[in-house]
């Protein structure tokens, strides 16, 4: 595309281009569209058509008008000057009984037979170009068969997105019907989303864009139908030509955030006082006992805090028993990790005046961004003087950290191990669950930070440091909205899954911000987005906080299997009627739960089990028959399947009621000695979980937690059902899924490299 190609128009806010104009901006960006003549009102009809080639199509182009088939405006089959004139005259009867000024007609030659897609962008106030593909024609919202991803794309992003939809076996050719020209569609894709596409190019300019139908031949796809929404701009309209592409992040500005980069160059170093600081000071804590600020001196001090604590008052010598300081200046050394549990209007006169003596201060108290009636204010005024203070603001509105590694905590009887996962919550409370309710599922954490207003900190520089630190290989995020959606993005698909991310998404089902006028905009919805991100990045998405937690405890106890993600494997338990609800279970999630072949079932004809029992996966084996050899049964059995079926993953089911009723032997210490002996360090060893199923009786459950307690530290996560356990496989083969595709080899046989 050179300078004269610029398509240039001056338009108001919200004002949508006609067809060509639109169709004239695509081809600036390589995406092939119909031949075509724009005909004025009045204007004869050639009788060569103006050479353009039967059949043919004519459009109405009138402003106002959105969908052209509502009001017949779309003629199609045209093969000769009078049927053409014919079909203007229908739509201008039209157009004048629905109330529309005429601008003009559009013929043009019809594309080759094929299916219908649609491609549509959007610039999304979070992430900014977005871009979707999906079943296109008149049907597009009523199947929604759609998917989404943030901008840029790569080829196998584009590809990716094809797989992904429901109609994709219709574009292999099913039943008999054409084959899509695959190749053309990634191209279309990255002309209009890659790096250098349309969108990324105009993102400042454009508000939404829709191609549709894009028809995919055998041989090509040609965009016979497209929309573009601009903000008002007396700028040319794709000015900015891919050549000339702008700095780090793309051209895109509208959206980004305000607030000034300070990331640090070293994010372990510069973060290192927040997780293990040498000094804590504590406002707001009283002379009393009682509050916050008391509460969290007293965890400090049980929790094993052993740097210095300086308790900040006004007008006590000592509080706590420990000498108390006027200010955050007076302290005898600076200060790594202040926490402010002081009533709202006092913190920012406290900040400003720390001299440049803190590193870090956590404000607990509320009253903020959150508020009503000047929050907003209070916020910004808390933001100046942390800035006047010299240090780094978290929260405020938050809870604060906690970090095994520097014996700083906000809850009482905090978990002490020093775990690998990093957990970014933004509600306290959740975090509190998290902490309380992982501990017993056996998570072991590397910190978990509270995030409250972000009005300095936000999810993406706590996610940077979580991302470089060493001790933390499992990555959890409790999200209601993102203020640097751009970087949040960079961030994951530069760090490219080498850790897992986990995302609890809260805010699902809030309404949209803004009324559409294009297909795209009505399909975007509040996760579509999210969750075209998760897969373009690696991220899993999950749904309770509980789902949250099994995911985590998996990614905590099991590795990724990289070149043969989860697809086979094989149930083994006690319990007939929960094996078959577990085979469905697992089923319903994509799992392959196929009966043994010849060599597993012979291996296991030759143990000789007792009648009623089963061995063709769902391996179900009655109490009786696990109690031979006191349980030790199990190994042999496990060891059968390791061996002939190789699975991909094997879950061992217990009734512990029923097997903890044989009193005689320690049944359930055998069978758990089974599953940590058949558990493989080697690579490529299938996963091994464990679910230990109770009746919630007290004496149960407390010789459940213990057995957990054993597994876990062995590297095997314990769930309380069947169904959890599927979960939190189906998670963990998105993962390795992702990691199989991101593989130079895998790339290269999905012909991934158009245009990357």
């Amino acid at each position: 595309m050179n300078s004269e190609a610029h398509l240039r128009v001056s338009l108001t806010a919200g004002q949508t281009l006609d067809e060509p104009a639109a169709k004239r901006l695509l081809a600036q960006y390589g995406v092939a569209v119909p031949r075509s003549v724009v005909l004025t009102p009045g204007t004869e009809v050639d009788a060569a058509l103006f050479g353009l080639a039967p059949p043919l199509a004519m459009k109405l182009i009138a402003t106002g008008v959105l969908h052209k088939s509502d009001v017949g405006g779309v003629a199609l089959g045209l093969s000769t000057a009078q049927e053409a004139a014919s079909a203007i005259a229908t739509m201008t009867e039209a157009a004048k009984r629905h109330g529309h000024p005429i601008d003009g007609f559009l013929l043009e030659e019809m594309a080759a037979k094929g299916h219908e897609l649609v491609i549509g962008g959007l610039i999304d106030p979070i992430f900014g170009p977005v871009i979707m593909t999906g079943l296109g024609g008149v049907f597009v919202e009523v199947f929604a068969d759609v998917a989404f991803r943030v901008c840029p794309i790569t080829g196998l992003d584009a590809e990716a997105m094809l797989d992904e939809l429901r109609a994709a076996p219709i574009l292999a050719g099913a039943r008999g019907g054409i084959v899509a020209d695959r190749k053309a569609i990634v191209e279309a894709l990255l002309r209009i989303g890659g790096e250098d596409g349309l969108l990324m190019s105009c993102a400042d300019t454009l508000v939404e864009l829709d191609v549709n139908p894009l028809i995919v031949s055998a041989t090509g796809a040609t965009a016979v139908d497209a929309r573009v929404i601009l903000l008002g701009s007396a700028e040319p309209l794709a000015s900015a030509h891919p050549d000339a592409s702008s700095a780090e992040g793309g051209p895109f500005t509208r959206v980004a955030d305000e607030r000034p980069d300070r990331r640090p160059a070293d994010p372990i170093e510069s973060f290192r006082p927040l997780f293990v600081p040498r000094s804590v000071a504590v406002a707001g804590a009283s002379t009393k006992g009682s509050g916050p600020g008391n509460n969290f001196l007293r965890q400090l001090q049980d929790y094993g805090f052993a740097g210095a604590i300086y308790p900040i008052h006004p007008s006590a010598e000592s509080v706590a028993g420990l000498p108390a300081y006027r200010t955050l200046a007076d302290t005898p050394q600076p200060i790594d990790y202040a926490y402010i549990a002081t009533a709202a209007e006092h913190a920012p006169a406290l900040l400003s005046g720390a001299n440049g003596r803190v590193k870090f201060a956590q404000v607990m108290s509320g009253g903020f961004g959150e508020a009503s009636g000047g929050g907003a204010l209070r916020q910004a005024d808390l933001l100046d003087a942390a800035r006047a203070g010299g240090m780094r603001l978290l929260g405020p509105n938050c809870l604060g950290t906690h970090s095994p590694r520097g014996k700083i905590t906000f809850v009482d009887q905090a978990p002490a191990d020093v775990g690998s996962v990093g957990v970014l919550s933004q509600s306290g409370g959740l975090a509190i669950d998290m902490l309380r309710r992982g501990q017993v599922r056996g998570v072991r954490f590397s910190a978990l930070v509270t995030l409250g207003n972000s009005a300095d900190l936000g999810p993406c520089d706590l996610l940077e440091y979580l991302l470089a630190d060493e001790q933390t290989r499992v990555i959890g995020l409790y999200l209601e909205d993102v203020a640097e959606g751009r970087r949040f993005f960079s961030l994951l698909r530069d760090a490219g899954a080498r850790k897992p991310v986990v995302l609890l998404k809260g805010g699902r089902t809030a309404p949209g911000q803004r009324a559409s006028a294009s297909h795209t905009g009505a399909l975007a919805g509040d996760m579509r987005i999210w969750a075209g991100l998760a897969r373009q990045t690696g991220m899993v998405l999950v749904d309770t906080l509980d789902e949250f937690l099994d995911t985590l405890l998996g990614f905590q106890t099991l590795a990724p299997h990289a070149a043969h993600p989860t697809h086979e494997v094989v149930l083994f338990g006690n319990g007939g009627g929960t094996s078959v609800l577990a085979t469905d279970c697992f089923a319903a999630r994509g799992f392959d739960i196929s009966p043994f072949d010849e060599p597993t079932l012979n291996a296991l004809r030759a143990l000789d089990l007792p009648p009623g029992s089963s061995i063709v996966n769902p391996i179900d084996t009655p109490a009786s028959a696990l109690r031979r050899e006191d349980g030790r049964i199990a190994r042999r059995i496990l060891e059968a399947v390791r061996h002939y079926a190789k699975p991909d993953a094997v879950v061992m089911h217990i009734n512990l009621p029923v097997v903890l009723s044989y009193r005689n032997i320690d049944l359930l210490g055998n069978l758990m000695d089974a599953a940590l002996s058949i558990r493989g360090a080697e690579p490529g060893a299938p996963h091994f979980v464990l679910v230990l199923r109770s009746d919630g009786e007290a004496d149960i459950e407390q010789r459940k937690n213990g057995y957990r307690t054993q597994a876990v530290a062995s590297g095997i996560p314990v769930f309380n059902e069947l169904v959890d356990a599927a979960k939190m496989l189906a998670g963990m083969r998105e993962h390795e899924r992702f990691l199989r595709a991101a593989t130079p080899v895998h790339a290269a046989l999905r012909g991934s490299d158009v245009r990357e």
